[in-house]
């Protein structure tokens, strides 16, 4: 419920224009949380347990309140009550809608080829040989490329050539997943996962702020439920997909092979959805 709830509401709070802005400063905050939030949890549990219970419980309620406290200006549609047409309505409008579908597909077929978060350990262990404190690192470092992506976005949002940006970047993640996979030095390891961050901020920016453009009011929250299914999919599937071809091909076969195929699916789509490639503005004029 939670994040179509927050993707539907986000567009209403902001103009149209700082959209983008927007999108970029709150993953940036989201960013900032997943690189600091291990080390603070660290501090709190030398505190002891029941403490760490304690500042989550605390967060939730600062979080609700600050929910409720939301104020913004929305006329309701007017539909009453859900029946079989509304609940495929969301469906409906994403597959008659090339843009919106191209950047939700996109997004699942690159994360479910392209996770090699799953195989860090393995990674930190057997290849580059760094123990527990490397794989720390490692797993900070898609983060801290992200949120000096997010920055930089929300200081020079994008403006032009959105769909060619868009597909840019997913080859970028590709080719530095396919680095990843390939080194074995700590140092270029870690750089290639934070580029790889960077370049998965771009698409995430671009992606929301077209597929929330694109959506009316009053199917927002619809199409935002199919988003989160897409999402929630492509990540877990795209850890079960790293461990099976791990098992087949070795951790190293499995990320090389998953760079690759991200890198395929972005030409793929060059071809598939001419419409979101040859996308020019990511804020176009409201209808």
């Amino acid at each position: 419920f939670q994040m179509p709830a927050v993707q539907a509401l986000t567009p209403l709070l902001v103009p149209r224009d700082m959209l983008p802005r927007a999108l970029a400063f709150s993953s940036g905050g989201l960013q900032g949380a997943i690189i600091a939030g291990p080390a603070i949890g660290g501090f709190l549990y030398a505190l002891g347990a029941p403490t760490v219970y304690a500042a989550c419980a605390l967060l939730f309620v600062v979080s609700t309140a600050l929910t409720l406290a939301i104020r913004y200006h929305h006329a309701p549609s007017g539909q009453v009550g859900a029946d079989l047409d509304t609940l495929l309505g969301g469906l409906r409008f994403v597959w008659r809608h090339p843009v919106v579908l191209g950047a939700i597909s996109l997004d699942l077929f690159a994360v479910l080829l392209g996770g090699a978060t799953a195989l860090l350990p393995i990674f930190a262990k057997d290849v580059l040989h760094v123990g527990p404190w490397g794989l720390g690192l490692l797993r900070a470092a898609p983060a801290v490329g992200a949120l000096v992506m997010s920055i930089w976005l929300a200081r020079w949002p994008l403006q032009r050539r959105a769909g060619a940006r868009l597909l840019g970047s997913v080859a970028v993640f590709g080719l530095a997943t396919l680095v990843f996979g390939l080194s074995t030095s700590f140092a270029l390891s870690m750089a290639a996962l934070a580029v790889a961050g960077a370049a998965d901020m771009v698409s995430v920016v671009i992606r929301q702020t077209l597929v929330q453009l694109e959506t009316p009011d009053a199917m927002r929250g619809r199409v935002s439920a199919v988003n989160s299914i897409f999402i929630g999919a492509s990540n877990q599937l795209g850890e079960f997909e790293s461990g099976a071809t791990a098992a087949l091909f070795g951790a190293v076969g499995s990320v090389v092979l998953g760079g690759v195929g991200t890198m395929a699916v972005a030409l793929l789509w060059l071809r598939l959805f001419p419409a979101l490639a040859r996308r020019d503005a990511l804020v176009s004029p409201p209808a």
